[in-house]
C-alpha cells in the first residue's frame, strides 16, 4: 500500500470512530436533556420505574397528608396527577396550589417517590408546559 492510500484509511477509520462516539454521547444525554416532566408529560411517555428525573406541577388542594416526617401530595398540571410521597422537611413556601419541582423516582405502585422536594414562589418559575395548561384551565393567576 502507498502511503497516501493509508492516510486515507487511516482518517476515515478516525472518521468512522469518531461518529460512532458522538453518537453514544447524544443518545446517553437525549433524555437528560429535560430539566422535569409535567404529570401529562410522565403519563404519556410511559417512564419507566425507578428512572430518575424531575416532576413539575402545582400541589393539587386538599391532597397534602402528613403522618410525622412522611409528607404524600398530588401534583397535576390540571390535566393529569401523579401522587408523590417525600420523607424530609419540605421547603417554607410549599403549600397546596403552589408550584412544586420534585426530584426521584417513580415507584412500581406509580408513586412518585421524591428525594428532593424544591417550592416554587411564582408562576413565572414554571414549566412552559405546566404554565399553558394552568392558563387552559382557567386556574391562572395573574402578577400582582
Amino acid at each position: 500500500m502507498i502511503p497516501k492510500r493509508k492516510r486515507l484509511w487511516l482518517l476515515l477509520g478516525s472518521l468512522a470512530v469518531l461518529g460512532v462516539a458522538v453518537a453514544l454521547v447524544l443518545s446517553a444525554l437525549n433524555d437528560n436533556l429535560v430539566f422535569f416532566y409535567s404529570p401529562s408529560q410522565v403519563a404519556e411517555k410511559h417512564v419507566a420505574p425507578e428512572r430518575r428525573f424531575r416532576l413539575g406541577g402545582l400541589v393539587e388542594a386538599g391532597s397534602v397528608k402528613k403522618n410525622g416526617q412522611e409528607v404524600r401530595f398530588i401534583v397535576t398540571d390540571t390535566h393529569q396527577s401523579v401522587p408523590v410521597v417525600y420523607r424530609g422537611l419540605l421547603p417554607d413556601l410549599f403549600r397546596e396550589g403552589q408550584g412544586v419541582v420534585a426530584e426521584g423516582a417513580l415507584g412500581p405502585d406509580g408513586v412518585f417517590v421524591a428525594r428532593e422536594v424544591l417550592a416554587k414562589h411564582d408562576e413565572n418559575y414554571m414549566p412552559p408546559e405546566v404554565a399553558k395548561a394552568i392558563k387552559e384551565a382557567g386556574q391562572w393567576r395573574e402578577k400582582r
